[in-house]
């Protein structure tokens, strides 16, 4: 038997980007704008320090519905909406927190607010929503 997420649910996950990170994701998109990878660069602008990619910052999203709940192996990402509010740095703790706010049990579709915060300064730096196929949990 499956077990079904209801409307409601809530789920958080821990994690942080590494400047290996960056630079591979920089390699593998060949966006390689000097705000995210050369600190005197980046001095220069209202940031001061690097910032992470947006992509990259929200593939944790992905990173997370793919393998753990509130998806899993056989999800499918249907659709992404998200608002990047605050730039985001390398070896910073964040917390991803996604709530399901809607499921249709005949598609097996849920629509899950999706929301990254800065654990240390409380701030949310993106947020958004996001539509997941899963046949098991909705």
């Amino acid at each position: 038997m499956s077990e079904k997420i209801p409307v409601g649910a809530k789920f958080e996950h821990d994690f942080s980007f590494s400047q290996e990170d960056v630079i591979a994701f920089a390699n593998l998109t060949g966006d390689r704008n000097p705000i995210h990878l050369d600190a005197e660069y980046a001095a220069t602008t209202k940031f001061k320090v690097p910032i992470i990619h947006g992509h990259l910052s929200s593939s944790v999203f992905t990173r997370f519905l793919g393998m753990g709940k509130p998806g899993g192996p056989g999800s499918i990402y249907m659709k992404q909406e998200t608002e990047y509010l605050r730039p985001m740095h390398v070896d910073t703790p964040y917390q991803v927190v996604f709530e399901v706010v809607s499921v249709d049990s005949v598609r097996h579709i849920a629509h899950i607010a999706t929301q990254v915060i800065n654990k240390e300064t409380k701030k949310m730096t993106i947020r958004g929503t996001g539509t997941l196929m899963n046949e098991e949990h909705y």
